[in-house]
């Protein structure tokens, strides 16, 4: 059982980071404007957000436009992360 909620735990702190690095994304291109491929932070967080907008692409079958798939894999992600949370409390609570 305490492997079982290791690997949640993980899963959990994955989907932490794509979450975090994925709003900082944002953000960083919201203050940088129009020169953001050039800002090496901007492209470094691309780097660590782009498994994740592969999943959402992949999910979406290319069927949601290109603007609005990092909000969509925002979303998955968020979703996934609170599906963890009830999973692990569901199976750490005492029966």
């Amino acid at each position: 059982m305490s492997a079982l909620l290791f690997l949640i735990s993980l899963l959990r702190t994955l989907v932490e980071v794509a979450l975090l690095s994925l709003l900082a994304q944002g953000i960083v291109g919201l203050l940088s404007g129009a020169a953001r491929q050039a800002n090496p932070v901007y492209r470094v967080l691309a780097l660590v957000s782009a498994p994740a907008l592969r999943a959402s692409r992949f999910v979406t079958g290319g069927v949601c436009p290109e603007r609005r798939l990092p909000l969509l894999a925002f979303l998955l992600l968020f979703s996934l992360w609170i599906g963890l949370a009830w999973l692990k409390l569901s199976l750490s609570a005492p029966v």
